[in-house]
C-alpha cells in the first residue's frame, strides 16, 4: 500500500508500531504533559470486579518489561494485588491518536532497595500524602485530606517524614501483553504483542481494529 505523506511510517509496519508503542509509554516518565504520565491502572477486587484508578507512571524498564508506580502500602489496591496480581494499564494519547492496553502481573514491594531509592528520590511534597493518619479509602465523618492538622498546607521536612516511610510502597507491573490501536480516517490499525518466555522475546501480530 502506498501511503500519503501524512501517514506515519509505522502505519503498516508491525516492528515500527512496536517501537512507537514503547516510545509513547516511556514518554510518561519524563514528560508530565504526556497522557502516558497518568495512565489508568486496573486491578481485580475480591469479588472479581475490575477496579480502575489513575496513577502516575514513575519509571519504565523496557528490557525488564516493567512499569513502576508508587502507592500507599495500606491502600485497597495493595490488598487486591496480594490476592490477585493480575493488572492492566491503559494509555490513550489523543494527539497521537493511539490507545495502548497492557496487561501483566504486579509485584508489591515496601522494604526493598528499589522502594528505599524510590522514597528517597521523591520530593518531600510528593511524600506528604503518605503522612495520612488512616488508610486511603477509610471512611471519615467529615471532608478530609487525611493528613495531620499540623502539616496541612505545608511542605514537610525530611525528618518529619521518617516515621511515615512504612506507608510507602512500590508497584512493579511486569508486562506480558501489549495491544496497540492507531486511529486513522483511512482505516485503523491494531496490533498485539505477547511475551514468549520460551523464546525470551516478544511475538507480534496484526488484529482487526
Amino acid at each position: 500500500m502506498n501511503l500519503p505523506d501524512s501517514f506515519p511510517a509505522y502505519y503498516d509496519d508491525l516492528a515500527l508500531s512496536f517501537e512507537e508503542a514503547w516510545g509513547v509509554i516511556a514518554a510518561g516518565v519524563t514528560n508530565r504533559n504526556s497522557p502516558s504520565h497518568m495512565p489508568a491502572v486496573g486491578t481485580v477486587d475480591a469479588g472479581g470486579v475490575p477496579q480502575l484508578r489513575i496513577m502516575i507512571l514513575r519509571d519504565v524498564l523496557r528490557d525488564a518489561r516493567t512499569l513502576r508506580f508508587h502507592t500507599d502500602s495500606r491502600s485497597i489496591k495493595v490488598e487486591q494485588l496480594r490476592h490477585n496480581s493480575a493488572t492492566s494499564v491503559l494509555i490513550y494519547d489523543p494527539a497521537a491518536k493511539v490507545q495502548i492496553r497492557m496487561s501483566g502481573k504486579t509485584h508489591f514491594t515496601a522494604t526493598s532497595e528499589i522502594a528505599d531509592t524510590a522514597w528517597s528520590t521523591s520530593t518531600t511534597f510528593a511524600r506528604r500524602c503518605y503522612m495520612a493518619e488512616s488508610a486511603p479509602g477509610a471512611p471519615c465523618a467529615e471532608p478530609s485530606s487525611g493528613l495531620p492538622n499540623w502539616i496541612e498546607g505545608k511542605q514537610p521536612e525530611e525528618e518529619q517524614l521518617a516515621d511515615y516511610r512504612p506507608n510507602f510502597a512500590v508497584l512493579l507491573v511486569k508486562i506480558e501483553t501489549i495491544e496497540w490501536l492507531y486511529l486513522a480516517n483511512a482505516g485503523h490499525r491494531r496490533a498485539q504483542w505477547q511475551w514468549d518466555p520460551a523464546q525470551n522475546e516478544w511475538s507480534g501480530r496484526w488484529l482487526i481494529p
